[in-house]
């Protein structure tokens, strides 16, 4: 099967853009050019990738997985290029993704554990929208995550912590100076859901007793809405070290299930460093959420 990296670098820039117009100009060739590769890669897979249409370009089941393949396999490869032309003893950052609030007060100091140990890898942290995605795509070598992947996900799990539910509300609403709630006492009120975070949905109230939510797209929106007095919200404890605001005070939620906190890395791991990274956070974890 005579596959080659242009083949690849086609499929990932029509997934991406949508369009034959906006993947030809990522790549700098012309449309034809393209097409013909996409048509040369369906007929040597002898499999359809791609849905066309009149204004965009669908990617099928078995295009969807391979462009996600292509992805990874191109990170790979310029990355194995950009460490062959490096200079000696100089390692690419090991990349660390998460969406909201990493390890919550656990990140600085397991971070500074690991550049006192590790000096010669750097730690690179990327807030992404979606840090699963990232890394089954090789953007990211690690990534913290608060929602287990789908049984058929390939990524490799470790699940550090657990953190506790917390309520956020505008600093003077009527319920910010207790502390402790309940579900119940949320369950008036409109409650703020962000795209991005997927640990807080209508399913955590019992039917019957749902409160009205509205949609925001990420934690800026989330907090902004709270702060303002529009919604509350419901969280895992890492936001409140994360996001501190001014304008919003976190109480504890008595009887809200907790959250787990995973760390995430592909079956096959990119970086040289990645066992090194799960084992230390793994033991600093395990140090720090002792009984005292």
């Amino acid at each position: 099967m005579n596959v080659d990296v242009r083949h690849l670098r086609a499929l990932a820039a029509i997934g991406d853009e949508g369009t034959v117009t906006g993947a030809a100009r990522a790549l700098h060739i012309t449309q034809p050019a393209l097409s013909r590769t996409l048509e040369q890669l369906e007929s040597r897979l002898g499999v359809r990738l791609v849905e066309r249409t009149t204004r965009r370009l669908e990617l099928t089941d078995a295009g969807l997985r391979l462009w996600e393949h292509a992805h990874r396999i191109l990170r790979q490869l310029d990355d194995a290029l950009a460490e062959a032309a490096a200079p000696a003893g100089s390692p690419r950052p090991l990349r660390l993704a998460f969406a909201w609030a990493a390890l919550g007060r656990h990140t600085v100091p397991l971070l500074r554990t690991w550049r006192e140990q590790h000096p010669q890898v750097r730690v690179e942290i990327r807030r992404l929208d979606d840090p699963e995605a990232a890394l089954r795509r090789g953007r990211a070598d690690l990534a913290f995550l608060r929602v287990r992947p789908q049984e058929n996900t390939s990524v490799t799990l470790a699940e550090l912590a657990s953190e506790q539910r917390l309520a956020a509300l505008p600093e003077h609403h009527p319920l910010a100076g207790r502390s402790q709630l309940t579900l119940a006492d949320l369950a008036d009120q409109v409650v703020a859901l962000c795209s991005t975070a997927a640990t807080t949905g209508v399913e955590l109230w019992p039917e019957g007793r749902r409160p009205v939510t509205i949609d925001v797209p990420g934690v800026d929106e989330w907090l902004t809405t709270i702060a303002t007095g529009e919604a509350v919200g419901v969280t895992a404890e890492g936001t409140s070290h994360h996001h501190p605001h001014p304008g919003v005070r976190y109480v504890p939620l008595a009887d809200a299930a907790p959250v787990p906190v995973y760390l995430a890395w592909p079956p096959a791991p990119a970086h040289p460093a990645t066992a090194d990274f799960v084992r230390l956070a793994r033991h600093h974890l395990t140090i720090h959420n002792r009984p005292a």
